[in-house]
């Protein structure tokens, strides 16, 4: 007699069944009822359909599936889904209509989450951690977009440009954001975030910032303000002399002995200066120049191949362009040089004797160890940023007017803030990345079951320790 041992079905019999992801929508509604967001939209449309729960779906496609709008309003109109909202079927358009008048009134939006922030959570300290992006922005109309520098390796699309707050370690959670035109640099973007945030903090929090932000007006204003901060700055020729030349490991502090970093601090009437010397930056930035005199030989060998064979140049080092007339007059030294001292010139012009130091600048008095570790930590905002673009997804934006990008860009940052509460509730889940709590939450689904009598059954599936211990304050489910 033949045992059987596996379950095998013949014939699958289609049936109305429909599952899909439940946990961020069950994250979303937590936190949505949690921060009382509903008296913070619901104030900005009071007509047609409710803003409140268009956002809560808005925000659940968001942590889900998180395509086009066109995809998001299919999404959401399903019966089953529409239900979880208490929402009718509704057109495309409709969402786009809900980001306009959210867009209208993005600053009292972000000042109201800012107000219940700090009303619901008693944070350990106000220090934060400053920095700025931009974003592709496809499409023509909408007059925030202008070219500039791109940090997204577009520099043929046009941006804007994003600044964000956020609570520095261990809180980690966002409180600001600030957008403008996509040719405006770091240290004109300042005022606006920074104006965005200052009322929020204590006197004497710390405001942590990269070299992009940092000039004389800013720190002034920081100071002005009763805080402090924290910068890195640009090495100048004055350090060369006064400090690298003369740098001496026997004679430095050694600061991490994992990253062989060294320090020395210098302090000054108003401000201190912390520098630093890493030996494991100092050998990348040397393997990146030598990469570079390698690359530069290569090329001034086949200008010389072509100059002595009475060819013409390689395409890619001539003007490319029928409207530019041009004659090129090339001279190389190889041929009175020898390889080893061509390489030599190059390693000259291209080492500087810079390699490895960095400086660090603050108006509190810091041990080298405490400057150092609070400026690594400021690496958690650029996660922020690569979560916003990679994960949460708000790029590349495809609204046409200013007001639909300001309120697709609150969105975005609503979707990152739960997550970032998520963090901070949980320290277990502390380094844990937003792409797997995402997909944590995603992999807890509903099917809805119709049976033959008419009514419908919800069945919940794939449960897991995150996503119980996310939704653990949740009205039961099962």
């Amino acid at each position: 007699m033949t045992q059987t041992t596996k379950l095998r079905t013949e014939v699958i019999i289609p049936n109305n069944n429909i599952s899909f992801p439940i946990g961020t929508v069950l994250a979303v509604q937590k936190y949505y009822q949690r921060l009382g967001f509903s008296k913070i939209f619901g104030k900005h449309k009071k007509r047609g359909r409710d803003i409140n729960s268009l956002i809560e779906a808005l925000l659940s496609y968001k942590l889900t599936e998180n395509q086009s709008i066109t995809k998001g309003a299919e999404w959401i109109n399903r019966d089953e889904v529409l239900d979880i909202f208490n929402l009718e079927y509704f057109e495309q358009r409709t969402l786009y209509r809900v980001l306009e008048p959210i867009g209208e009134n993005y600053e009292e939006i972000i000042a109201d989450v800012q107000d219940v922030l700090f009303d619901t959570f008693d944070f350990q300290h106000t220090d934060i951690n400053m920095d700025w992006t931009s974003f592709i922005l496809y499409g023509d109309k909408c007059p925030l977009g202008k070219y500039g520098y791109s940090r997204d390796h577009r520099p043929d699309k046009k941006q804007l440009t994003i600044g964000l707050s956020e609570l520095s370690s261990p809180i980690n959670v966002p409180i600001g954001m600030t957008v403008r035109e996509g040719n405006v640099n770091d240290q004109i973007h300042f005022n606006d975030t920074f104006n965005q945030v200052n009322h929020r903090l204590r006197k004497g929090s710390m405001i942590v910032l990269d070299r992009g932000g940092n000039r004389k007006e800013n720190l002034e204003r920081i100071e002005n303000s009763k805080l402090k901060f924290l910068t890195a700055r640009q090495l100048n020729k004055s350090d060369e002399t006064t400090w690298l030349k003369n740098f001496n490991k026997s004679e430095a502090e050694l600061v991490d002995e994992r990253y062989g970093v060294y320090g020395l601090k210098k302090k000054f009437p108003s401000r201190i200066n912390y520098l630093f010397f890493s030996e494991d930056l100092y050998e990348k930035q040397i393997e990146s120049k030598l990469r570079k005199v390698e690359r530069l030989f290569i090329e001034t060998e086949n200008i010389q191949q072509s100059i002595e064979n009475n060819r013409k140049l390689p395409k890619k080092y001539r003007i490319n362009n029928p409207l530019v007339e041009c004659e090129y007059s090339y001279q190389t030294k190889l041929a009175t040089l020898s390889e080893s001292e061509a390489k030599n010139i190059l390693k000259k012009a291209s080492i500087t004797g810079r390699e490895g130091f960095f400086c660090l600048v603050s108006n509190k008095n810091l041990t080298l160890q405490e400057a150092l570790v609070i400026y690594r930590q400021k690496d958690s905002i650029e996660k922020i940023f690569n979560s916003l673009k990679n994960e949460i997804e708000i790029k590349p934006l495809r609204c046409w007017s200013d007001m639909s990008i300001y309120g697709a860009l609150i969105i975005g940052f609503i979707a990152q803030l739960f997550i970032s509460l998520i963090r901070f509730e949980h320290p277990e889940l502390k380094h844990t990345s937003p792409k797997f709590i995402k997909i944590s939450l995603m992999n807890l689904t509903v099917t809805v079951e119709y049976k033959k009598s008419g009514a419908k059954r919800h069945i919940f599936s794939n449960f897991n320790p995150l996503s119980q211990v996310i939704l653990g304050q949740n009205q039961a489910i099962t």
